[in-house]
């Protein structure tokens, strides 16, 4: 009876060590597993490896696409303070131009440049809209008129930067000022109601 009992033993022992070698092994591919989804999951990992292997590419990097740009044209004070001086920039062609263009004219110019800007400081496009009869109704904050240093000949360039900027698009002939959602009649001591076209007289030679 002793063998029988004595190879019943070793039996049982093989048992609990396969199952205590798949329970470990178990444990080692969970690990594995989360360890990779951690790695997918990170936005700087792009690589796995084990110690003395070749790593393994799992995330690719993508070569950078390049951004088409368009040429604007935007409408600053020259240093005078008299007239308008034309500043062309690049910007990212996007369908909006025209909004894009405004946001630029409200940055000012490039810095180091020796033009001024034209928008007071503050103001803000709350929004844009461009009529298949070429009208352009253009809304900004109230910043446009409670921010601006006063005088109808500045508040002639503000005005005019807008209107000449926005006309040099083929879409564009006509400019309508809304301040925050409300048409307006003037926007400082300048009428601009009931809409504003391109003034070309105002833009100064350099």
């Amino acid at each position: 009876m002793r063998p029988e009992a004595d190879r019943k033993t070793k039996l049982v022992l093989a048992l609990v060590l396969a199952g205590v070698m798949l329970f470990t092994s178990g444990c080692g591919i969970t690990k594995a597993l989360s360890s990779l989804k951690d790695r997918f999951a990170g936005q700087k990992v792009q690589e796995v490896k084990s110690p003395g292997e070749t790593p393994i590419n799992l995330v690719p990097e993508q070569p950078a696409k390049a951004v088409e740009t368009t040429k604007v044209v935007l409408y600053f004070t020259d240093a005078t303070g008299q007239f308008l001086a034309a500043e062309e920039r690049e910007i990212p062609k996007v369908v909006g131009i025209a909004r894009s263009t405004i946001e630029q004219l409200i940055m000012g110019p490039k810095p180091g440049s020796s033009l001024l800007p034209t928008i007071p400081y503050g103001t803000q496009l709350k929004d844009i809209n461009i009529k298949p009869d070429g009208l352009a109704i253009v809304d900004f904050s109230k910043e446009l008129i409670a921010n601006h240093i006063g005088g109808k000949a500045a508040q002639e360039l503000t005005i005019y930067s807008v209107v000449n900027t926005l006309t040099q698009f083929p879409t564009v002939d006509r400019v309508q000022f809304r301040i925050e959602g409300q048409n307006v009649e003037r926007v400082g001591s300048v009428v601009v109601a009931p809409v504003m076209t391109r003034k070309d007289s105002i833009i100064g030679t350099r």
